[in-house]
Parts: C-alpha cells; sequence; structure tokens
C-alpha cells in the first residue's frame, strides 16, 4: 500500500507536495518548542536596590478564586531578601484598577508582612507551618501565605518542578523570620542607596528641603513647638545626649523652666527605664499633657511624685495643681488587645461570609474590638475634660510610658488642636507621640517574629480611633482613610526607620554596627539615615498621592467665592444643622456609665426621657455638664472635636479589615462613589478659584476650550478625581468598589471548606487549615 501510494505520487506534480511538507511540520515543532521559552525569559523580578533573588521556581500558579481554577495565573515564584514576587504576563480577571506602588509589584508581599507559612501535600493529606531553618520531608503541591494586613495568598506547584518549589517555600520561610535586626531588609537598601558622605542627603531627598514633616532628632524643632503651642513656661531638654540617661528616650525632649537638669538625672534612677517625664502639648489655657513611666521604688514615689508635680504646676499660669490619669488601671492591656485582634481577624479573613447578618455583627461585638476602641476614645474625651473643662495639667502614667501613652496622648492632641488634623500636623504628631517616645515598633509588630506574647496592635488600634473621629467629623480632617490605611500597611515595609525600631538609640546603634561592618562612610553622621516613611514620594506618585487628600477638608485657609469675590470661609451657627436635636443630653456624646443602659428605638423610655434628663442634670457632674453643653452646640471643625461614643456611632473600618474580602466588596458602591463625586466638585470650584485669581490679578482668565493651556496639570491638582467636560456625565468609573484602591482579586484566596474552629485557634494553635481539608479540593 505505501508502495503504490509513492507510485502514483509521481504521476502528479511532486515540487508543490515537498515544500508544503516541509514547511508544514518544522514550523509546528519550533513554535511547540520556543512557546514557553521565551514567557519564562522575561519573567524576571524588578529589585530594589540591595536586593537579591535567594531562589525561585516556574511554572507556579498563582490562586485566584477558591472554587475553580479557570481565573488562575500562570508565572514565576520569587524569593528575595525583601518580598515575595509572583511574575506573570497574564492579567488579573474582573480587575480595572489597583494603585501602583513604586517598591512593591503587583503580586508582591514583603516578607514583613507575611504572618505564617503552610506548606501542603493534597496527595498525602499533609501540611506544615514553615519555620525558620525548618525542614520539609515532602514535596509541597501548595504554598499558603497568611499576611498581616488580612490577605491569604495561595500557590500551586502542580506542574513545577518538585525539588524547586520545596526550595522556594523554605527560602519563603526563613527569610521572612530573621535572627537579627540588621538582617532587615531596610539596611541593605539604604547602605547601596546612602548618597555622598555629608549626610545632606538620604536616598536622594533633601532631609531638611523636601521633607515638610519635622521629625524631631534636632532641638530646634522642639523649639518651634514650644512656640506653636505658647508653651512659654517649658524649655528643650538635651541631658539625654548620646542616649546617656536613658536609651528609649530621644535625645532631646521637653521639661518644665523650673526643674534643673542636674535634678532630672538624679531622678532619672528611680523611673522604669529612666523614662523621666516627657512634655507632649500645651492648652491655650495654660495646661499642658505630660507623660510618664512610672516609679519603681515606692518609698521614692510620694517625693518624686511632688517634685514632678511642682514643676508642671509653676509651668502653669496659674498655678493648677496637676492631675494624674493611671492609664494601666483605666485600659485593656496590650494582651487584651491582641485578643481581641486576633478574634476580629478571625471572623473578618478566616470564617466564611455564609451567616446572616445578625450573627455576623454579635461575632465582630464578641470580638471586644470596638470596645477597646471607645474605651480608648472615651477616657481620651475624659482627658480632654480635665485640659479643656478643669484648666488643668494632667499627667499620662504608664508602666514604661512606651505604649498606652502613646494612643492617649495622641487622641487627646487630635481632638483639641486643629493642627493635627491636616496630613503635616498628623505626621507630625505620629513622629513626636510613637517614635520619637520610644514605641517598640520592632517588638509590637513583631519584626523579628521572636515573642508572639510582645506582639500587639497598638497603632492599628490608634489609626482605627482616628477613623472613628474621621467619619463623625469628616470635613475636619485632611486626610481620607485611604491615607489611614496606606500608613498602616507602610509598617510592614521595612525600608522606612519610622516603623522599623524601637525606640532612636536603636535605630542608631544598629545603623552605625552596620555601616562599620560594610565600611560605608558616614561623613558627620554617627549613623545611616533611613528615609522616613513621610517622604511619600518614595512609594508613590504625585497622582496616587491625591487620594490622601480630602474633598471635604474646612482648614484655616480654606476660600469660598462669595458674589465673585475669594474670600476665607468661615463657619457660624447657620452653617450646622445640629442631629442632636431632640435626642436626650445624656445621651449625646455616648459618655454612659457602665451601669446605664440604652433604650431601644421608638420605645416608652425615649418617649418620657425629657423629664427624666431634667432630673438627672440637676445632680450632673462637672464633666457630664462639659460634655452636654458641648454636644448641645455645633461643632466647630477648627476648635474641639469629642467623640460620639454610643454603639451606633462606633462601626467596624471596612476599608481596611475588609478591602479583600470578595464577599464584601460592593461594585460600584461603598463611600467611594460619594467620595468621587465631592472630589469632582472641590476640583471644578479650585479650577474657578484659580481662574478667578487670575482674572482679579488683571490678567483675564481665558477659556479652557480655547487655550487648554489654563488648566493646570492633574499633578498640581488636589483631588484624584478630576472635574470633566461639561457634556461629559459624571458618573463613577467602572473600577470604582468599595475596596477601592484596593481588589480583592488574587489577594484573598481561602479553601472552599474551613477548618480551625476559632475556640482552637485562640488557644494557641498556629495552623490556619485543618488537616480534614487538606484533600478535598478540586482542581
Amino acid at each position: 500500500m505505501q508502495l503504490a501510494n509513492h507510485s502514483s505520487c509521481k504521476m502528479f506534480s511532486v515540487k508543490p507536495l515537498k515544500p508544503t511538507f516541509k514547511s508544514y511540520l518544522p514550523p509546528l515543532q519550533t513554535d511547540l518548542k520556543k512557546s514557553p521559552q521565551p514567557t519564562i525569559k522575561k519573567l524576571e523580578a524588578k529589585l530594589l536596590p540591595g536586593e537579591i533573588v535567594v531562589n525561585e521556581v516556574n511554572f507556579v500558579r498563582k490562586c485566584i478564586s477558591a472554587d475553580s481554577s479557570k481565573d488562575d495565573l500562570w508565572g514565576k515564584l520569587i524569593c528575595t531578601n525583601f518580598k515575595i514576587s509572583f511574575i506573570t504576563h497574564d492579567a488579573l480577571p474582573l480587575q480595572k484598577f489597583q494603585y501602583r506602588s513604586r517598591l512593591l509589584g503587583e503580586h508582591d508581599v514583603p516578607l514583613a508582612c507575611v504572618e505564617q507559612v503552610v506548606t501542603v501535600n493534597d496527595a498525602k493529606g499533609k501540611q506544615k507551618v514553615l519555620g525558620s531553618n525548618q525542614k520539609l520531608k515532602f514535596n509541597p503541591t501548595e504554598l499558603i501565605v497568611y499576611c498581616k494586613d488580612f490577605r491569604i495568598v495561595r500557590f500551586r506547584f502542580d506542574e513545577a518542578g518538585p525539588e524547586s518549589a520545596k526550595k522556594v517555600c523554605l527560602a519563603i520561610a526563613h527569610y521572612c523570620q530573621p535572627a537579627d535586626p540588621q538582617l532587615l531588609f531596610g539596611f541593605e537598601y539604604v547602605g547601596k542607596r546612602y548618597c555622598g558622605s555629608s549626610g545632606d542627603r538620604v536616598n536622594g531627598v533633601d532631609r531638611g528641603g523636601g521633607l515638610q514633616t519635622p521629625l524631631f532628632d534636632r532641638p530646634s524643632e522642639w523649639d518651634r513647638e514650644i512656640k506653636r503651642t505658647g508653651a512659654s513656661e517649658w524649655r528643650v531638654c538635651s541631658i539625654n545626649e548620646g542616649y546617656a540617661i536613658s536609651p528609649s528616650l530621644p535625645e532631646y525632649f521637653v521639661v518644665p523652666v523650673s526643674l534643673a537638669d542636674q535634678d532630672l538625672k538624679q531622678y532619672s534612677c528611680f523611673f522604669t527605664g529612666q523614662r523621666v517625664p516627657l512634655w507632649c502639648w500645651n492648652h491655650s489655657n495654660g495646661s499642658a499633657l505630660v507623660r510618664m513611666a512610672s516609679v519603681r521604688d515606692p518609698a521614692q514615689q510620694r517625693k518624686l511624685d511632688q517634685r514632678i508635680c511642682n514643676g508642671i504646676t509653676k509651668s502653669h499660669p496659674k498655678r493648677s495643681e496637676a492631675l494624674k490619669s493611671d492609664l494601666d488601671r483605666t485600659l485593656p492591656n496590650i494582651q487584651d488587645i491582641q485578643g481581641a485582634f486576633v478574634r476580629l481577624r478571625q471572623i473578618c479573613v478566616i470564617e466564611p461570609f455564609e451567616e446572616s447578618e445578625e450573627k455576623w455583627l454579635s461575632s465582630i461585638e464578641g470580638s471586644r474590638w470596638l470596645e477597646y476602641v471607645r474605651a480608648f476614645l472615651k477616657h481620651s474625651a475624659e482627658v480632654v475634660y480635665m485640659l479643656e473643662g478643669k484648666r488643668a495639667s494632667v499627667i499620662l502614667q504608664e508602666d514604661e510610658g512606651r505604649d498606652l501613652t502613646c494612643v492617649v496622648s495622641s487622641l487627646v492632641q487630635l481632638m483639641l488642636d486643629p493642627h493635627f488634623r491636616s496630613l503635616t500636623g498628623f505626621q507630625s504628631l505620629v513622629q513626636k507621640e510613637w517614635v520619637m517616645a520610644g514605641h517598640r515598633f520592632m517588638d509590637r509588630c513583631n519584626h523579628l517574629k521572636k515573642n508572639d506574647r510582645e506582639e500587639c496592635p497598638l497603632f492599628l488600634l490608634f489609626l482605627d480611633c482616628v477613623w472613628q473621629l474621621m467619619n463623625q467629623y469628616p470635613a475636619a480632617f485632611e486626610f481620607t482613610e485611604t491615607y489611614l490605611t496606606v500608613l498602616s500597611d507602610s509598617m510592614w515595609i521595612p525600608v522606612f526607620s519610622t516603623f522599623l525600631f524601637n525606640c532612636p538609640q536603636q535605630h542608631a546603634e544598629h545603623s552605625r554596627e552596620f555601616a562599620q561592618s560594610k565600611s560605608i562612610p558616614l561623613g558627620e553622621d554617627k549613623a545611616l539615615r533611613f528615609p522616613p516613611v513621610w517622604d511619600w514620594s518614595q512609594q508613590f506618585t504625585l497622582k496616587d498621592q491625591a487620594l490622601f487628600n480630602s474633598p471635604l477638608y474646612v482648614g484655616k485657609g480654606a476660600t469660598c467665592v462669595q458674589n465673585g469675590a475669594v474670600k476665607t470661609f468661615r463657619r457660624s451657627k447657620k452653617n450646622y444643622s445640629s442631629t442632636l436635636r431632640g435626642m436626650p443630653s445624656s445621651l449625646r456624646n455616648g459618655m454612659l456609665g457602665d451601669l446605664d443602659s440604652l433604650p431601644r428605638r421608638n420605645s416608652l423610655v425615649l418617649r418620657l426621657r425629657p423629664d427624666l434628663s431634667q432630673l438627672r442634670e440637676a445632680a450632673e457632674s462637672p464633666s457630664e455638664r462639659f460634655f452636654r453643653a458641648w454636644f448641645s452646640r455645633p461643632a466647630d471643625l477648627q476648635g474641639l472635636l469629642l467623640p460620639q461614643l454610643l454603639p451606633s456611632h462606633l462601626r467596624l473600618w471596612r476599608l481596611y479589615f475588609l478591602r479583600w474580602v470578595p464577599e464584601a466588596q460592593i461594585a460600584r458602591g461603598g463611600p467611594i462613589t460619594a467620595f468621587h463625586k465631592l472630589s469632582l466638585l472641590a476640583d471644578e470650584i479650585e479650577t474657578l478659584q484659580r481662574q478667578l485669581r487670575q482674572y482679579k490679578g488683571g490678567t483675564p482668565a481665558p477659556s479652557p476650550a480655547s487655550t487648554p493651556g489654563t488648566t493646570p496639570q492633574p499633578e498640581q491638582r488636589r483631588m484624584y478625581f478630576k472635574a470633566s467636560a461639561p457634556h461629559d456625565p459624571p458618573s463613577p468609573p467602572e473600577y470604582l468598589t468599595s475596596s477601592f484602591p484596593f481588589s480583592p482579586v488574587g489577594n484573598l484566596c481561602r479553601r472552599s471548606i474551613l477548618g480551625t474552629p476559632l475556640s482552637k485557634f485562640l488557644s494557641g494553635a498556629k495552623i490556619w487549615l485543618s488537616t480534614e481539608t487538606l484533600a478535598n479540593e478540586t482542581l
């Protein structure tokens, strides 16, 4: 048969058949050989200065959905000394927008953000939580990375080489648990990017010129704060230069004029950590806010209290007696707060969203997180009453004065001083009351993963309290909840000095040792200068930074247009409509006692309450009278702000806690839709104001239609969303969701069946998924 066919072929023209045979098969074979190669060659991670690739594996699948693999992405999984990086050419499904970071790629997870690394072998039904320097006895088919920012990222190794998959898993587990602070990536990064020997430039940014936020690492910046607050009876003290007195205090801080340096040196040995009292802020009435560690020796307690209080009293213009607030007795401790946070994470991320809304809300309440948020807000409001209502100085006392005092002192100043509600002012507040005051970020963030008992999200709790205030008084804050969320995420990017160390002394010591070990010339500086997180150009473009700006903010310099003239905006009582009218005074601020109960809506108690409230007001305390008087007036956004503390006033911070949860995402809905419309309006007003100023200055503003050059460049305008042309509909873009500017796609991939009961998790179990569910996934 073959011969017959061969002979019959000779009867026809062979020339067309021969090239057809040759031209068809070789190209097909070439395509088969080359098709995967170009993709793999181009899959290279973008590395920062000092960043190196530790291990990598090809043909990895990143899981996008828990129920199906059709949307999964294929690519290369890379472990560096800074991050877990997944490189792919595939586009994320259902995602049309995500803000871009200059330090991290779309699928990158910083190693400092890794909470737990779990390897799984489906065939053998095995799993293992990997620690540093541990062995892995089975070849993993799956890697699950639990992140501190509530993400859960899954990778599959079905087509990858078994040994390569095992090596990259072990590398991730090892490098996310550095054994020494100097192994944190920030040291390599700063060491490579350190410019010159004069110390004037940090990562290419002028320390003074390009950064508006004061770092409070020099006396002149404390002097400016003293003058800004009118604290004439306080002075900058330099007894801790070179950290000679206390390792956890800054080199420069503020003390009463009446206390001599020699006395402070003598007193320091009696305080925990040698932390003498620190000035925080001064009220315009002369009262001061001070923070202080506990006195270790009970025999010295009364004498030191008397001398310190006398010094603070003398700094008050009316010599009012100072009041003390013991935070250790009145507020939850760090173990309570950490426990509430773990329970909240379990509810928001681990457990499925299939239960009823009422049951889910009761679970949130049962976590006690919002209860602790309320406790800190309430206590801070009580301190505000002492400073404003009683016109007395207040001493915040805590064992070390480095945890609870950071939260309370910051909230008190935020409520009292509108300067701290501006973007630059808020950053200076965090720098002053957290970074320079020695909050133990390295321990509380558990950057080295050495001691889980020291871990506590105090800074996140503070940001949640700020968000509650912002949610109640949105026009009083220059920044947005996106800013607060990104600020919290920056804790897990270990290149900034802000959230990396326990105190300035630790920063100086480790960076000096690292520079010496690497033979890096320091010049006039005593140590390497890490960039502060406040230089946002390190992370984002100017366009993306515009997401930090609130369109509702009414600052001191806010302007409006009246009868064609640009005037300064001033609020009056006519600008307000109080939402508290008709509500009993005892309920207006939520400052209820522990035994008070809240009546149901439309109940008979509320209808009879006015008479009861009159009886109660006759015997009300001075603090109750102070709060009632404040809530009976319209709020002054450039004055004192007090939180409303009823359960209906405090809400879950959805953008932070639920941004990765697909079930909680609302397409073209949520607060972002209002933010979008307000931004368009604010941008249009800003453009009109600019044109009016140009016209008033003698140069008529040409029409944007005739001369496009008159329209400001996008990066010069405050709002992220720009006003469109009059004929364009101002409808929200399709990519807007309640999670904007974050996307849950590919950032929260849970298995379809979840195990690990909550009780087991809270009792100390570190495995987030149960062994019973490991072999149940169908690909």
